[in-house]
């Protein structure tokens, strides 16, 4: 009989293959440069809404929520209200205005859009700099993925985290460079299936293995603090709330996210999406901060909270399933960089072509940014370790907050000038990379570095726009 790591790596090995024979799929439908970044906007419902949340959530979700669960307790609930309005936000008044308004313009990405809003002289500077923006954030989101394999693979088949880092990278960039946007959707549509899956299973499992909900409330109550906790109460508890609840304010503002709002083929499209992602948002992060909850009980004085998922899985079901789930959820965690990678490259292919009055760039061109930016996200992850949970945070807010405010303002028909859209986007970023290199409350409490470049970028875009063409 095999054993759980063989059947792991079985596993793997499969589901890599078809991770790369839908790389090879797509790239037949792969013609042109739109094709590569938006897949000549035909995504239908179910793939948009799962690639969507997918590639939103992955490592963060399944590690860090449940880790964060594990080492909070129940203060971590206020994680659930905070990603779902996010989803909220963007699904019921993000998507339909985006995926219209982008149609009509032929925006192919979230900075072309917001600089097409803007006078001509401007737009070239608005394109270079949310090119800047975009690559430094989605360095370290991007390795804050990569980081997650590496570990999860070091801790399975005991192989150096260097090593598991680079050979998973490989595989993303491979089916990413194959297919380009239909790659990467398509993949990400199986990502959020498995990880649906998992979020239903094991928290249940878990949740039995400690006797129900009132033996976990009772055990949760029984125990010590097992790491450093957010105060709940005073002033220090009203700063975790607000900071918490600040990262669903992060969610227009991801490119990799409202891209697939973009690519949405009918109005139609975007209101089954919308069914479904909710759907899928509440079934995961439930799922998982019930999982971390139950670990806590369970098994108390895990050195990493953010391995509590494989420590369930391993412990909880049979070699076999537990084999077949953590398979899934490091091919999950490594896949999830692709939406990421696509975006990145987007940013300086296409809109610092744009941004340099060139033609767009070819499609080879494109791919070699893409695997330009896929190693040096190797490098730093490999270089700069740090956890997911903060990593992702970071990258999340710096790019959130430069983009979302100015994209909610021009969704609502509010006339933006250049000089304020360049100047709101550079405070929004500049201001949370400062924050975040300030000494702060236990993240994500910080709600300084969660609301105060949201609400600055914003004020400056709305104070500084054009009041002569309001509609």
């Amino acid at each position: 009989m095999m054993t759980n790591t063989q059947v792991i790596l079985l596993t793997l090995i499969a589901y890599k293959v078809a991770l790369i024979s839908i790389g090879l799929w797509a790239s037949r439908r792969t013609t042109s440069h739109g094709d590569f970044f938006l897949g000549g906007r035909r995504l239908g419902p179910t793939v948009a809404a799962i690639s969507a949340s997918a590639s939103s959530s992955s490592a963060w979700t399944l590690l860090s929520v449940s880790g964060m669960a594990y080492l909070w307790g129940l203060p971590a609930l206020w994680l659930f209200p905070a990603t779902l309005g996010g989803f909220l936000i963007n699904w019921v008044f993000v998507a339909p205005r985006l995926r219209r308004e982008s149609a009509a313009n032929g925006s192919i990405t979230l900075t072309e859009f917001l600089a097409d809003s803007v006078e001509e002289a401007a737009r070239p500077g608005i394109l270079r700099l949310g090119a800047g923006i975009i690559l430094f954030s989605f360095m370290f989101y991007i390795a804050a993925q990569f980081q997650a394999a590496g570990a999860a693979f070091a801790n399975t088949f005991d192989i150096e985290a260097s090593v598991a880092i680079v050979l998973g990278a490989g595989v993303v960039v491979i089916y990413t460079l194959l297919g380009g946007f239909w790659a990467v959707s398509v993949t990400d549509t199986v990502q959020g299936l498995l990880m649906a899956a998992t979020a239903a299973v094991l928290p249940v499992i878990a949740l039995i293995s400690v006797g129900g909900f009132q033996p976990l409330v009772e055990g949760l109550s029984a125990l010590p603090a097992n790491g450093p906790r957010p105060a709940t109460a005073g002033i220090a508890g009203i700063g975790f709330i607000l900071g918490t609840l600040g990262i669903g304010l992060g969610y227009p503002g991801q490119p990799h996210v409202v891209n697939r709002f973009m690519a949405l083929r009918d109005e139609r499209a975007v209101r089954q999406a919308r069914v479904i992602a909710i759907a899928w948002a509440v079934i995961i992060y439930s799922g998982m901060l019930a999982l971390g909850l139950a670990g806590r009980v369970l098994y108390a004085g895990l050195a990493d909270a953010e391995q509590v998922l494989f420590e369930a899985a391993n412990r909880l079901i049979s070699p076999v399933l537990a084999g077949v789930m953590i398979a899934a959820v490091l091919s999950a965690i490594m896949s999830t960089a692709d939406s990421q990678l696509l975006v990145a490259g987007s940013s300086v292919s296409h809109d610092l072509a744009g941004a340099s009055r060139r033609e767009y760039q070819s499609l080879a061109r494109s791919r070699w940014v893409v695997m330009m930016i896929s190693t040096l996200a190797v490098a730093l992850a490999l270089a700069v370790p740090d956890t997911i949970f903060n990593r992702v945070l970071f990258a999340w807010h710096a790019i959130g907050s430069a983009l979302g405010p100015p994209l909610v303002l021009a969704l609502l028909r509010v006339r933006l000038t250049g000089r304020g859209l360049f100047r709101a986007m550079l405070a929004g970023f500049s201001l949370t990379v400062l924050l975040h290199w300030l000494p702060n409350l236990p993240d994500p409490g910080d709600a300084m570095e969660r609301l105060l470049p949201l609400l600055v970028s914003g004020f400056i875009a709305y104070t500084q726009r054009d009041r002569g063409k309001e509609t």
